[in-house]
């Protein structure tokens, strides 16, 4: 199993993938994020997890983006941040398709990584949003 240092590179290797499909809106493969990570010289140790989370949210990017959007009360979700509207997408991923993560550590990890590259409204923003998928998700699929 991965180390926590080794599954935030993972997230953010993600995030730099999910950017730049979401900037290009090239279709989603995992051909186009091994070039990616390739390009950016990823940690080998952290694809694995990188790679996990896109399949996972590649494989129904529709039905986590509506997950999210109804979660985001008052808030278009094509007009979100981009960092931002990615770091859900990672989050909302590991939290209902990936369980081996706990769903306080997929919350916990999205803010820092939000803070990271993103602003500091924009964390409390995340984590709003995430809360509320927490719940739904504690509701829909029950406790982990």
């Amino acid at each position: 199993m991965a180390g926590a240092g080794t599954r935030r590179k993972a997230r953010e290797l993600a995030l730099q993938c999910l950017f730049q499909w979401d900037q290009q809106k090239h279709d989603a493969s995992l051909e186009i994020a091994e070039e990616v990570m390739e390009r950016l010289g990823a940690d080998p140790d952290s694809r694995p997890h990188a790679r996990a989370i896109l399949e996972a949210y590649w494989a129904r990017p529709t039905e986590i983006d509506e997950w999210i959007a109804a979660s985001s009360d008052n808030w278009n979700f094509s007009r979100m941040a981009v960092i931002d509207r990615n770091v859900l997408r990672i989050a909302a991923t590991e939290l209902r398709w990936i369980d081996e993560i706990p769903p306080k550590v997929a919350i916990d990890e999205a803010i820092e990584i939000v803070r990271r590259f993103s602003t500091e409204k924009s964390a409390t923003f995340v984590n709003g949003i995430l809360d509320r998928l927490l719940k739904d998700a504690e509701q829909k699929d029950g406790l982990r």
